[in-house]
């Protein structure tokens, strides 16, 4: 069962699946198809073009303008287009590193210090003029570039797939990122924001697109001028929207269909929204209008998760050669055994295992509390995170004895080759029935408390158990992390009620965003006196998952709590370099 149709999500997840399809029409290839080798000159030719001459946009009634779908696209050729994107620590900035390879070895530069200043991608690298049809300018905008955005390839001897990843992070905390684009493809360049359409009547405009000097300068890139005629149309709320021109997008999809624009996060792409959005397919017609409070999931976190996780993939790993560039491999992605393990439990001493750490608490408010939590308190909601450092993926398997109502779980452990040389019992797994979650929790995967100012007392608990996904690429520059991790989403990962197992994964170089705002999980603050606490994350925390490091499971986010019964306030300080409230 489905939820009722979100306007925007549609039109995003139309957009996303247009933007790659106005490229090319990709040929059929065997999967794993590796990548075409280097130009020996090792640096990519970039040139920004148009898809279509004319694109259609729809206005949709009751929304209050348009998205600049304009569908151009950056092209890569001579060799793959690559960056790697680190920060050493929460107190260092971004630093922007382009991978040079020529086939025999590789080279770096780096790029100018403050171009880069988070992983969303690069800043300022599209700029985009509107005119009227009296020639008069309506609206200029500058847009970001994530070089992992839809692509699709220029012609049929590039590469059959890309290995890159498939969206650019924009989680507050994210460590590492790699982007690139295969030689012989093309990047979707239109940046959108889904948070601030453009206030364009119906009519005719002329769109002009151009590369930054800045960016033109510093990768060679001709100073081309793509332009695109607009017709922007008014679509009825309730109607389909007909079909496509060119690059533009109209309405489409499935009703509850998530969401995945090429630039910026879909309405829905919160991660656990992801939680909260899978239970919409579960809960049927009559919960459409489900409250979630006034930042609860309903209305999930502006720019929690990059949009491409939402794609499915085969979770191929390609292998290192010639213009291969991710320089570790790992076992393909893993699917639940269906039997529980039989032979003496046990792992080998040197056996690879993963390494769970917490992100610091952000998205932080003050709520009424949602569906299912007591009327007229004060609620303190946040999003959490634990990711996988490595070397190794989280596997846990959850069995179900006949008429219990715990599964069993079990973590297992492979070796580099994929192969499993061992597993460890590892507590339960529980079916949860309330709205909003209605799929199997993992018992032991993390806890959430609310501690004093001198961080010695619990003074609320949040803990809660957890169903598994790789929501968040939070460091894909550690060794062995996987760029397409498989269960991206809820409805890989939880399993139905009838369920006998179930397999959750944590991928290396990936986090699972846990959003507070699902009932029972935020804390009531209705009776603290104002002050000063800190929300601490701990991953593992009754350590019965076996990791390589114990000594990184907790972090602490300082909050300051103040106003008065039903009018509480809440003020974040940053994190260092991190301002993310």
């Amino acid at each position: 069962m489905t939820s009722q149709p979100d306007r925007k999500a549609l039109t995003r997840a139309a957009f996303a699946a247009a933007a790659v399809l106005t490229v090319v029409t990709v040929a059929g290839a065997a999967p794993g198809a590796g990548a075409a080798p280097a130009s020996p000159a090792g640096t990519p030719k970039l040139k920004l073009i148009a898809a279509s001459k004319a694109v259609t946009l729809d206005r949709w009634e009751g929304e209050p303008g348009v998205y600049l779908d304009l569908g151009t696209y950056v092209t890569v050729d001579g060799a793959p287009l690559e960056l790697n994107v680190t920060r050493r620590s929460y107190k260092d900035p971004v630093v922007a590193r382009q991978i040079l390879r020529n086939g025999t070895h590789t080279t770096s530069r780096t790029l100018p210090a403050g171009l880069v200043k988070d992983f969303s991608g690069l800043p300022g690298f599209l700029e985009v003029s509107v005119k009227n049809a009296a020639g008069q300018e309506v609206t200029r905008s500058k847009g970001t570039f994530c070089p992992n955005n839809a692509s699709g390839r220029l012609r049929p001897d590039a590469p059959a797939t890309s290995h890159y990843p498939e969206s650019c992070s924009t989680n507050p905390f994210t460590l590492g990122s790699v982007w690139g684009v295969e030689k012989g493809w093309a990047a979707n360049s239109s940046t959108v924001d889904y948070d601030k359409p453009v206030d364009l009547p119906v009519g005719e405009y002329t769109a002009k697109v151009s590369v930054a000097k800045k960016y033109r300068d510093l990768f060679g890139i001709p100073d081309d001028h793509p332009t695109i005629k607009v017709t922007v149309r008014q679509t009825g709320d309730g109607g389909s929207g007909g079909g496509t021109s060119g690059g533009g997008t109209t309405g489409g999809g499935t009703a509850g269909q998530r969401a995945a624009s090429p630039s910026a996060p879909s309405a829905l792409s919160d991660p656990h929204a992801q939680h909260s959005q899978h239970s919409q397919h579960s809960m049927g017609a009559g919960h459409a209008g489900h409250h979630f409070g006034p930042r609860g999931a309903d209305a999930p976190t502006p720019g929690a998760l990059s949009h491409a996780l939402e794609a499915r993939g085969l979770a191929h790993h390609l292998g290192d050669g010639l213009g291969h560039t991710d320089g570790s491999r790992v076992a393909p992605a893993l699917r639940a055994d269906g039997r529980r393990p039989t032979g003496r439990a046990g792992v080998p001493a040197n056996v690879p295992k993963p390494d769970l750490r917490s992100l610091p608490a952000w998205d932080i408010a003050v709520t009424d509390g949602e569906d299912g939590d007591v009327p007229g308190k004060d609620y303190l909601a946040f999003s959490a995170n634990v990711w996988n450092a490595g070397p190794a993926p989280l596997v846990v398997d959850g069995f179900r004895k006949p008429n219990a109502d715990l599964m069993d779980a079990y973590q297992y452990f492979y070796d580099a080759h994929g192969k499993q040389v061992g597993y460890a019992p590892t507590g339960t797994m529980e079916w949860d029935p309330r709205i909003g979650h209605e799929h199997w929790h993992f018992t032991d995967f993390a806890s959430y408390r609310l501690l004093s100012a001198d961080r010695t007392r619990q003074v609320r608990s949040g803990k809660e158990a957890f169903c598994l996904a790789n929501t968040d690429a939070i460091d894909y520059t550690v060794r062995n992390a996987n760029w397409h991790p498989y269960n991206t989403d809820l409805s890989t990962a939880c399993g139905q009620q009838n369920s006998i197992s179930v397999r959750e994964v944590l991928d290396v170089g990936s986090g699972d965003t846990y959003t507070q705002y699902r009932p029972g999980q935020s804390f009531d603050i209705s009776d603290l006196p104002n002050g000063t606490y800190y929300i601490e994350v701990k991953a593992n925390p009754a350590h019965r998952l076996q990791e390589t490091d114990l000594k990184n499971n907790v972090s602490l986010r300082k909050v300051v709590l103040g106003g008065t019964p039903g009018a509480r306030t809440v003020q974040v300080p940053p994190y260092d370099l991190v301002d993310a409230p």
